[in-house]
């Protein structure tokens, strides 16, 4: 696959995976999140890992995935999908309420879905373009535009 292959291998042979990352002082790397999940909402560059671990403190939230999806004012607005823990019982006002006097207000989730999974590919990763997917599809059963 040369075209594929000259795409992510520059002339110096450097790979770009596109995934993020940080080195700490001992040379150890740590994937924080990938490029093409970023959200850019208005001027702001919003991570959904950031988002996500937040989440993870909510008591009741097992486990969360965000994601953005187009918007006409701000290019893109958050959204987060939450599975339960067994026996909570939250809304999605309990939600922003809580990451309200915790997080910035632009990184706060527009909209909140409770789910019981989050798709996932053969090998165990989230596919987030079926969860912004889903976002658009459950927004126009709530009578509401993506946007």
């Amino acid at each position: 696959m040369p075209e594929e292959t000259k795409e992510v291998i520059d002339e110096d042979g450097w790979l770009h995976s596109g995934d993020l990352g940080t080195c700490d002082e001992k040379g150890y790397y740590r994937i924080t999140g990938r490029i093409k999940d970023i959200i850019i909402r208005g001027s702001e560059n919003i991570y959904p890992r950031e988002i996500e671990e937040f989440l993870h403190e909510v008591p009741g939230v097992k486990y969360s995935q965000v994601v953005g999806i187009p918007d006409k004012k701000y290019g893109e607005i958050v959204r987060a999908f939450i599975i339960f823990k067994r026996d909570a019982d939250l809304t999605e006002g309990d939600i922003r309420g809580y990451a309200s006097s915790r997080i910035s207000r632009y990184k706060i989730p527009k909209h909140v879905f409770f789910v019981e999974n989050h798709p996932l590919t053969a090998s165990g990763k989230i596919q987030k373009y079926k969860l912004r997917e889903l976002a658009v599809e459950l927004l126009k059963k709530r009578g509401r535009s993506s946007s």
